[in-house]
């Protein structure tokens, strides 16, 4: 078979225009400073934040007249608890990181708060389905 082959030519890139003078230039938003990161202010009012959410949520459970007599009910304080406890001490390394001006962008440290959150987030939740099933099936 007499098929034609296609031919490359390569083509030179043109060069990049020269950088313009930094002071001229509008500093643009870098992915390093995302607002909420870990060792960041916002991290820590967010952390701050979500402490309070839980303790106050721990607060209401607790408070509640039944709250022995359910065990799924002492799981989900149980795992209220786990979250207040989580979210308090990442208050407090995100504080030592604001006062030693220390950044916590580091790739492990990230990646075990990511997990760390992940972990809660799904142990926590289907303890919270479960109670909406056991007080629907109760009272209905």
């Amino acid at each position: 078979m007499f098929a034609s082959r296609p031919a490359v030519h390569p083509v030179e890139a043109p060069p990049p225009p020269p950088p313009a003078d930094p002071a001229e230039q509008p500093r643009g938003v870098l992915m390093k400073d995302l607002p909420g990161m870990p060792g960041t202010a916002g991290g820590l009012g967010l952390r701050l934040a979500q402490f309070a959410f839980a303790a106050v949520a721990l607060a209401v459970m607790a408070s509640t007249n039944d709250f022995p007599s359910v065990t799924s009910f002492c799981f989900l304080v149980a795992a209220a608890i786990l979250q207040c406890l989580w979210s308090f001490s990442l208050a407090i390394v995100d504080i030592y990181a604001l006062l030693v001006k220390r950044c916590l962008r580091n790739h492990r440290a990230v990646c075990l708060f990511a997990i760390g959150d992940g972990e809660l987030e799904m142990r926590c939740t289907p303890s919270h389905e479960n109670i909406i099933v056991i007080v629907r099936g109760e009272t209905g």
